[in-house]
């Protein structure tokens, strides 16, 4: 498959997780890929595995809840392919806890790291996307900021402020051929959910209406769909990926 052919995608966070099978859907389908995380191993890893699979891209290890990081990735994404297709803002974190026993430096952590990441990494690759008047956003948000998530008030805040900014922003850029989307998974199995206790997983799991919790693949075919061409008339939205935890 070559749908994004010629198509530069950054995927922040895609070390591991989520963002790791984002990465690799993107590039099997032909993008190249700069894959991004905090740790620099994990990022070279996700990339060397896009390579085995005869695709190409950068690794670039950068903090993206800090400014002059998120610039200096850009900067080098623009020095190398001269353009931004698609950025997926994928990067997060959990700091879980009941309100009263939850630090301020676990909220300050959470939203910087979910939420103003986004933001800066948006706005970094605007520029270059109205300049080329093509552009797709795909913030990864959660099931937990539409619903809410005892514990998880810092999280919760965080994904539910990504879904506003992704309908604000597409409203800014919808003239200059840009599209910013939101997907929210529900429960996926990643490292984080597989460390859950059983008898806690399987309660949850029953929430589900199609009863099994989602794979990373699930949410990378979402992804891969907003950032396709397919896509050019939706913009503004949230799909839920969650087997139906949400509904309405």
């Amino acid at each position: 498959m070559s749908e994004f052919s010629g198509r530069i995608a950054i995927v922040t966070g895609s070390g591991k997780g989520i963002g790791h099978r984002i990465a690799l859907e993107l590039a099997a389908r032909g993008a190249t890929v700069v894959t991004n995380d905090v740790t620099g191993c994990c990022a070279d890893d996700t990339l060397e595995e896009i390579r085995q699979m005869g695709g190409d891209g950068l690794a670039i290890t950068a903090d993206v809840s800090d400014a002059a990081q998120v610039e200096n990735l850009v900067k080098t994404v623009l020095d190398t392919y001269g353009q931004i297709d698609i950025l997926v803002n994928n990067a997060g974190t959990t700091r879980d806890n009941l309100i009263v026993r939850m630090d301020e430096d676990d909220w300050d952590l959470i939203l910087r790291v979910n939420l103003k990441s986004a933001w800066l990494c948006s706005k970094a690759v605007i520029r270059p996307m109205m300049r080329k008047k093509y552009g797709r956003i795909v913030n990864i948000s959660s099931a937990s900021g539409i619903m809410g998530q005892a514990g998880q008030t810092n999280y919760s805040a965080s994904k539910a402020g990504m879904l506003g900014m992704t309908r604000a922003l597409a409203r800014e850029v919808a003239s200059r051929g840009i599209t910013v989307n939101a997907v929210a998974p529900g429960f996926v199995q990643t490292a984080l959910v597989e460390k859950m206790p059983q008898d806690i997983l399987e309660e949850l799991t029953r929430l589900i209406p199609v009863g099994r919790t989602g794979q990373v693949e699930d949410v990378a075919y979402a992804v891969a769909f907003l950032a396709s061409d397919q896509a050019s008339y939706i913009t503004g939205q949230v799909l839920s990926v969650d087997g139906g935890l949400v509904m309405g």
